[in-house]
């Protein structure tokens, strides 16, 4: 049996982007979806056609509460490819968010706090026993952690957390060989944010002017970037926030 990824959020965007990456160099995934299921199986056929495995599974990373029972699912998924435990854990689902410090609602901040933060420390405390020693865990940021974005307070600060935690992680979990880094993405052509790296030409192009490479990353770059960081020429790499965005306001 090769290597076993778990990625949240893995239908779409970055985090389809990252699942087929693995794909690639043999690795096998579960990956999360939240609404689209016709897209997340999908997914699973892309990733068959190049070799590997996949299994999709349902989970809301809004409602924290639910992580029990997905849990159990996730044990019920990894049996049935005769194994227990998995390598690598991709912290990536997520959405964004527009609002000033002024405007910004109690709702959105909860909401915000509970995919962003919650929901990813409560899902590594509950699945720490599956890792398996000399793994990995990458979770996903934003360059809006370093550069300001104007109306991204809520979701930069909550973003800015998960780095600290990974430092956190990184150290606690260093007996067991396990390495925990963040990769933090710059502005990036998906379906993100409404598209708007993607489909808005004015906005693409004073992306690009703020990019050293000239252009907006493409959803593959990033996933590659992952697939880097969690292969074994990374394993030196720990507790790092690496910013994969081609040189965005440098």
């Amino acid at each position: 049996m090769g290597k076993v990824a778990v990625v949240t959020g893995g239908s779409r965007g970055l985090g389809k982007a990252a699942v087929l990456a693995l794909a690639k160099r043999g690795v096998d995934t579960i990956f999360t979806y939240h609404r689209n299921a016709t897209a997340a199986h999908a997914v699973v056929a892309q990733v068959q056609a190049l070799g590997a495995k996949a299994q999709a599974l349902h989970l809301d990373v809004s409602k924290p509460e639910t992580l029990d029972d997905f849990v159990i699912t996730l044990h019920t998924a990894l049996r049935e490819w005769n194994v227990s435990t998995f390598d690598f854990l991709v912290n990536n689902a997520g959405i964004g968010s527009y609002s000033t410090a002024a405007d910004t609602s109690v709702e959105l901040l909860d909401t915000m706090y509970a995919i962003h933060l919650k929901s990813v420390f409560l899902l590594v405390q509950k699945t720490l026993d599956t890792i398996t020693d000399g793994g990995r865990i990458l979770n996903v940021s934003t360059g809006l952690t370093r550069f300001v974005g104007p109306g991204h307070i809520a979701y930069a600060c909550i973003k800015g957390a998960i780095e600290v935690y990974t430092r956190y992680l990184a150290q606690e979990l260093g007996p067991r060989k396990i390495t925990v880094n963040v990769i933090a993405p710059g502005a990036t052509a998906t379906d993100f944010n409404g598209g708007a790296v993607r489909d808005n030409e004015v906005y693409n192009k004073a992306v690009s002017n703020a990019v050293a490479l000239g252009r907006p990353g493409q959803a593959e770059e990033i996933g590659d970037a992952v697939a880097c960081l969690l292969s074994d020429e990374c394993r030196w790499i720990n507790g790092e926030r690496v910013e994969v965005s081609g040189g965005q306001r440098l």
